[in-house]
């Protein structure tokens, strides 16, 4: 039985808004890495800050990146036998994780959806769901994440400080994330620059990503010409139709 027009609406927009979710966590990955990370305390000058030996700060900074990551810890490393991070510090981290965690569970969902799409798209072939339906709704996901993208990026260049307390504002309760750079590690860990510089690379990656994507999809498309899924739907009518007279 084929789907009604509002189900392959409804597929077309879980498909839409599942893609750019996939691609924002498949991007985000490499700049959770160590050697990002290392490369950009260097860059921004957190030795400095700090005033951490380079062997101390890649090891506190390691503790702190593999409980962000791993899920488990509570952000307590500790230098010289004195924790690094203040109580308000490791509370923030926890958020942090807690977003990430969050974002990783939607695109794990996402990627579900995605792949019934597909697996519906490739066996009701000519249907009023098919394979031209699931890449459509891919396309139009990374063309809204790209378009998304440039214009969070020009928000933030006109105007970091509101972008950085709104988006802050969407995820965490406010006065958990405000920190003095003169005395919070976590602060002098990843300075400001660290989270600009950071945010530049993820944006430009996302658009060559999601740039990638809808150019896949576009090509994908023109391998499913729409005259060729109506012309196949109508078959499958006629014979359907046919099958019930008879």
């Amino acid at each position: 039985m084929n789907p009604s027009p509002i189900a392959s609406r409804l597929g077309f927009v879980a498909v839409a808004l599942s893609t750019p979710l996939v691609l924002l966590a498949l991007v985000i990955v490499p700049y959770l890495s160590s050697s990002w990370v290392a490369f950009e305390q260097d860059r921004t000058g957190a030795a400095t800050l700090t005033g951490f030996a380079p062997d101390d700060l890649r090891t506190v900074t390691s503790a702190i990146l593999n409980d962000l990551v791993s899920g488990t810890g509570e952000f307590d490393v500790q230098l010289d036998g004195a924790p690094v991070l203040t109580a308000a510090e490791r509370s923030h981290m926890r958020d942090v994780r807690g977003v990430f965690a969050s974002l990783y569970a939607a695109a794990a969902v996402a990627l579900a959806i995605l792949g019934v799409a597909f697996w519906l798209g490739a066996r009701r072939g000519g249907s009023s769901w098919s394979l031209r339906d699931a890449w459509r709704g891919v396309r139009f996901g990374a063309i809204g994440l790209a378009s998304g993208t440039v214009l969070a990026g020009v928000v933030a260049l006109v105007a970091f400080d509101a972008a950085f307390e709104v988006f802050h504002r969407l995820f965490f309760a406010q006065g958990t994330y405000l920190f003095d750079p003169a005395t919070s590690r976590l602060v002098q860990l990843f300075p400001d620059a660290f989270w600009s510089e950071t945010a530049i690379a993820v944006g430009i990656m996302i658009l060559i990503v999601a740039g990638g994507a809808a150019w896949l999809a576009g090509r994908r498309l023109r391998a499913y010409p729409a005259s060729a899924v109506a012309d196949a739907a109508a078959g499958e009518r006629r014979a359907a139709a046919h099958g019930t007279a008879r």
